[in-house]
């Protein structure tokens, strides 16, 4: 593994009700592939984040690419468990787009029962602060499809701020180009307010 300060490092993360965990080793491991599988058929996740993992191989090669990003220090996917029951409530994905410049880019996803409770927001905050203090991340980017009011709540709740359109600039599960509204936190901005 690189000695670079700007390396993300496996920890897990307490947000009360549920825990975030790398993804690749237990509990979100291999015995999730059943879960990923479920999660690329949510019409919701098929259309704005569309995973690559629609049977048992396709959903191990996925987990396989988000632990080789942990080992290289390059990504930071964590599994979104409940903290009563264990089941996969979704993901929030931290990898470096700059890594020599600081620059990261944050997404996201949540399954049908965990959305509408904040989830989403604490979980990519949590994510945010710890890409921040940890690896000395400089400015995290969050992009999402212009269509996705709900991803554009959970950015301006999390402190990032709206710089602007990308006009048709990524490729959503509908099998269209979508403009994105662009978010940015700089690790100078003071946290948002509860």
């Amino acid at each position: 593994m690189s000695t670079s300060p700007r390396t993300f490092v496996r920890t897990t993360l307490d947000l009360g009700d549920a825990t975030l965990h790398p993804w690749g080793h237990e509990p979100a491991g291999p015995e999730r592939l059943d879960d990923l599988v479920a999660a690329a058929a949510d019409p919701t996740i098929a259309l704005w984040n569309p995973l690559a993992t629609a049977d048992h191989k396709a959903a191990q090669t996925w987990l396989e690419a988000r632990e080789d990003g942990w080992d290289r220090g390059v990504g930071a996917a964590f599994a979104a468990l409940d903290t009563t029951d264990g089941t996969l409530l979704g993901t929030v994905n931290l990898r470096w787009t700059d890594r020599a410049d600081g620059l990261a880019m944050i997404g996201y996803w949540f399954l049908p029962d965990a959305r509408g409770r904040g989830l989403a927001t604490r979980a990519t905050r949590a994510v945010t602060t710890w890409g921040f203090h940890t690896a000395d991340a400089r400015r995290i980017e969050l992009a999402h499809a212009t269509g996705n009011d709900a991803s554009c709540r959970v950015a301006g709740r999390c402190g990032y701020l709206p710089e602007g359109t990308l006009r048709e600039s990524h490729l959503f599960g509908d099998g269209r180009h979508h403009d994105e509204h662009l978010h940015a936190r700089l690790a100078t901005d003071p946290e948002p307010l509860p």
